[in-house]
């Protein structure tokens, strides 16, 4: 858990207090609270342990794209997709996650989006958090986390930010814009472009550009938001048993998908329980 004087931001947190256009009405502040005030609780650390199949590909195929530039051969060898395959384990995960990962694999080698790109950088997607960017200025100062999947320097100099997705959702303009604001500290004076490709429907989305005065209101938003979300907390760690107010739950039938629905007190699973447990025990 963060401490109070030291306030952070995320494209993640940002998800997390905003929902994205178009999901206002599947979007859950409680769900923050689980991720980011209570993730330190056995239940809660247990659930947020257990990847989801889409969080397994998502994680597999971005490693597949790291072995394959960092064994470039392979891009070239008959059999190059299974050892591949072989380096991540596929044999371990299930059937379904098994075989779109190798679909993946298999479009990549056949058109390796990054082949010929000067790589300045390339995850692997398992390094864990990113050193912080701060950021100080005359009335804030937080931490920036931005994990980058990839960075190349196209034929113009032009510095080109990558964020490689799997899946059938929707590109998020936001993380891109997180991205942005990150290079501006990270490659002073760069001109920096961002964009993401899916990975699985070999779908690429424009290129995000923003102008100066679009990172300095970025910037700012970010900065209320990490300084929301740190008062949050200390709401929180003050009296614990506010959780449901300063995490307020948002129960629908999309809590049917929540990761923690099983611990969730509002949640439409437990709600459907109270309900079905009655009418047993009167039956009997």
């Amino acid at each position: 858990m963060s401490t109070p004087d030291r306030p952070f931001a995320s494209y993640h947190l940002w998800s997390l207090v905003a929902p994205a256009r178009g999901q206002e009405h599947w979007h859950c502040q409680m769900r923050r609270g689980f991720i980011k005030a209570r993730q330190h609780e056995p239940e809660v650390k247990a659930l947020l342990a257990k990847a989801t199949p889409p969080q397994h590909i998502g994680i597999l195929a971005q490693k597949g794209v790291y072995e394959f530039h960092h064994h470039l051969h392979w891009l070239t060898q008959s059999d190059g997709v299974e050892k591949v395959a072989q380096l991540l384990n596929l044999s371990n995960f299930t059937i379904k996650v098994k075989q779109r990962v190798l679909q993946i694999l298999q479009k990549y080698q056949k058109s390796p989006l990054l082949l010929g790109k000067r790589i300045i950088q390339l995850t692997s997607g398992d390094e864990g958090f990113p050193k912080p960017i701060v950021i100080e200025q005359a009335n804030y100062c937080f931490r920036l986390y931005a994990a980058m999947d990839c960075v190349f320097i196209e034929s113009d100099s032009t510095l080109h930010i990558l964020d490689f997705k799997t899946g059938k959702s929707a590109f998020d303009k936001r993380q891109a814009l997180v991205y942005l604001l990150a290079a501006r500290y990270l490659y002073p004076g760069k001109l920096a472009v961002a964009s993401f490709y899916n990975l699985e429907i070999c779908q690429k989305s424009e290129l995000i550009t923003i102008n100066n005065n679009e990172l300095a209101s970025l910037e700012s938003e970010l900065a209320n938001i990490a300084y929301k979300h740190q008062l949050d907390l200390q709401k929180y760690q003050a009296k614990s048993s506010n959780f449901s107010k300063i995490f307020p739950p948002n129960p629908g039938h999309h809590c049917h998908f929540c990761p923690f629905n099983s611990i969730c007190e509002f949640s439409h699973l437990q709600f459907d329980k109270s309900l079905s447990m009655p009418i047993t025990k009167n039956r009997s």
